[in-house]
């Protein structure tokens, strides 16, 4: 069976070749006949265009043609030889004809199972920062402050010494980014670790999914605080474990509540040190009560401490781990709200006896973290940057903190109460008479106000125990005090329309 030229011709056509491109032309061409051979428009057995001729018609050169020939016949879709003809080997399995409509995505080949949908779904609800930063996107670090020219040349350093190992290195991190992190967390957190408690990973998101993977099976209850962090459930759906919903009020996670409706979990997920959205901090008298009824119960407490530097009444607050005596807590920290979230670095405190193989979990999930960021950051702490930038923009946000409390008491005191605001990098506010959450972000965004509605941090699931008043969360870290009044103004302008 002969391939007319003519139907060459019609496969070029649909995909012409681009004589101008980068790419050859004989891998352009060698790329649309096997496209033409998988998809079945070239049957097994069918015989192509000698090449001579079939240069002619394309007007390329014969090599090209023949380099084409010479690499699909290399690679099993053609054979053939000189006097022969060239032929689509006629042990290949004839292929179907597709006939999906244009612009239609093709069905799966066999519906995602249940992990595989709760993988693919379970972070759709989730937020992600998108577009050009507009007042008052939340959770955002003021990257105006970032001393990026100092990480360039760390970086560059690092380059001209070649002196890092480029192979794969410790599943767990880089030793001297650990050995620092260890120090700085004992020193202003109170932490107690060694290094080899310590496990870098790619963000606070993938230490949440290894923990969930590793440490729950199908059906252990989990205690999530609701309203709460959104992006903490996701790993934890994943793993098949039950949504144990705890409601939040001025003493943090309702720990009896908790205690009393989900006795069998195995697994807390808590905010003790600022609480997302709501921004309260966690009681001592509820921490000790959480410690207690965790090792009772020999449950882990995740303790996720995502931005405890920035406190403006005082210095930072000493975290749940430094009390736990049981081995139960296991903290979590991230560098993306004091340096930058591109940098997907973040960390895990795991008890001794779970360090190890949470190391050997991460050496699955993507083997370790990218060498190079975690050595620039080792020697941004050890040179005193990171201290630096920690104390010049929590003194930075303080001030855009007071803006951000000033302008809001001028323009909205009327409309809006504002909640804790000694600690982080957002502030929540309640309507104080009957507002329209959804009403308000509308007319925020049209008049170009980015703010969060506050029912967007409760879970799907949350019952009328977990109930939080309409408002919302609005940033303030990432905005100068000028940005942040004319915003006020904005927002307020809007709201009152």
């Amino acid at each position: 069976m002969s391939v007319p030229i003519m139907l060459i011709h019609e496969l070029i056509a649909a995909a012409p070749l681009e004589r101008t491109a980068a790419i050859p032309l004989f891998r352009q061409l060698y790329a649309r006949l096997k496209e033409a051979i998988l998809h079945g428009r070239l049957a097994p057995g069918a015989r192509l265009p000698p090449t001579r001729e079939l240069a002619q018609q394309l007007q390329v050169s014969r090599q090209t043609v023949l380099a084409a020939y010479e690499q699909l016949t290399a690679e099993g879709y053609l054979r053939g030889g000189v006097g022969q003809g060239t032929f689509v080997d006629a042990a290949l399995p004839a292929a179907r004809q597709e006939h999906t409509a244009a612009g239609a995505a093709p069905d799966l080949l066999r519906p995602l199972p249940a992990r595989g949908a709760a993988l693919a779904t379970s972070m759709a609800r989730v937020r992600h920062h998108q577009g050009e930063l507009r007042t008052f996107r939340p959770s955002m670090p003021g990257l105006d402050l970032f001393p990026f020219e100092t990480w360039r040349k760390l970086e560059a350093h690092h380059w001209r010494r070649r002196a890092l190992p480029l192979g794969y290195g410790a599943a767990a991190g880089h030793a001297p980014l650990r050995e620092l992190l260890c120090a700085y967390l004992n020193a202003s957190r109170g932490v107690r670790c060694t290094p080899e408690q310590v496990i870098i990973t790619t963000g606070s998101q993938q230490a949440l999914y290894l923990l969930a993977q590793l440490l729950l099976a199908p059906g252990d209850g989990v205690w999530l605080e609701s309203p709460g962090y959104q992006g903490a459930a996701a790993p934890f759906e994943v793993a098949g474990a039950r949504m144990c919903l705890v409601p939040v009020d001025e003493e943090g996670m309702d720990v009896a509540h908790a205690a009393a409706r989900y006795p069998d979990a195995a697994m807390v997920f808590a905010t003790p040190s600022h609480q997302l959205p709501l921004g309260v901090t966690m009681s001592l008298a509820r921490r000790l009560e959480l410690l207690r009824w965790a090792q009772a119960k020999r449950a882990w407490i995740v303790e996720d401490d995502y931005d405890s530097e920035y406190r403006y009444t005082g210095p930072p607050l000493a975290s749940l781990q430094s009390l736990d005596r049981a081995g139960c807590v296991i903290y979590v920290g991230t560098f993306s709200k004091v340096l930058f979230p591109g940098l997907r670095l973040g960390y895990v405190v795991a008890p001794p006896a779970l360090a190890g193989a949470l190391a050997q979990a991460k050496a699955v999930v993507d083997r370790h973290s990218p060498i190079v960021p975690q050595a620039v950051l080792a020697d941004f702490i050890r040179q005193g940057h990171f201290a630096r930038h920690i104390r010049r923009t929590r003194e930075a946000y303080a001030e855009r903190r007071a803006a951000m409390l000033e302008a809001l008491d001028q323009h909205l005191g009327g409309m809006l109460a504002c909640g804790p605001s000694d600690a982080g990098l957002d502030l929540c506010l309640h309507f104080t008479g009957h507002g329209d959450e959804a009403q308000a972000v509308a007319r925020a965004a049209a008049a170009g106000v980015e703010v969060r509605p506050l029912s967007y941090f409760a879970h799907p699931q949350a019952g009328p125990a977990c109930a939080v008043a309409p408002g919302m969360l609005l940033g303030f870290s990432a905005f100068t005090p000028q940005q942040i009044r004319a915003g006020v103004a904005q927002l307020a302008q809007a709201l009152k329309a």
